[in-house]
């Protein structure tokens, strides 16, 4: 872990956490927005223009996040030639929905042409869209994996039902921390 891109993806995970509370004030304003619309406007468009603002300020903070997928398949590609297949193509889709969020974000402070903003954000979503179908595709051979382990450690005889028991709790604990 001593490369540049290991430091710049630990140096950017750090600010996740300012990302999670940002995203916590879009969604209270934009319930705000949603409760105060029709009994009082102007409270409403007020916001309105935080939940903007929180939108913009997060796609800020995830600056760099791209180079978060590209360093999983440089330090840990899959197990096996699918699983490698399928992380590439759910890491690529991620990449790119980061990369073009960037150029989405920047058309609409005004930094780059507003015109592009639309492009971007099909783009953005494009990817994010591919990327989460074959994040769950890699779930779900996980989850079968771990139900298949299970089933024989269950079935074994050979082990005393103290290690049984500390066998699947190690599979069911991998199951339940699945990203």
């Amino acid at each position: 872990m001593n490369d540049t891109v290991d430091k710049l993806v630990i140096f950017l995970a750090k600010r996740d956490g300012i990302d999670k509370l940002v995203k916590t004030f879009q969604y209270i304003s934009k319930i705000a927005h949603w409760h105060a619309e029709a009994k009082n406007p102007e409270t409403a468009q007020r916001a309105k223009q935080w939940e903007v603002a929180s939108g913009l300020s997060r796609k800020a903070f995830r600056t760099g996040r791209f180079l978060t997928g590209f360093n999983a398949l440089r330090r840990s590609p899959g197990s096996t030639p699918t699983i490698r297949f399928l992380a590439v193509l759910a890491n690529a889709g991620e990449m790119v929905y980061f990369f073009f969020d960037h150029f989405l974000w920047l058309s609409r402070i005004g930094t780059l042409s507003p015109n592009l903003a639309q492009k971007m954000s099909f783009i953005s979503a494009f990817g994010e869209s591919f990327g989460y179908v074959f994040f769950i595709v890699l779930d779900f051979i996980a989850l079968k994996e771990g139900v298949e382990a299970e089933k024989k450690v269950a079935a074994l005889e050979d082990k005393s039902a103290e290690m049984k028991s500390e066998s699947l709790r190690k599979i069911r604990g991998d199951r339940v921390m699945r990203d």
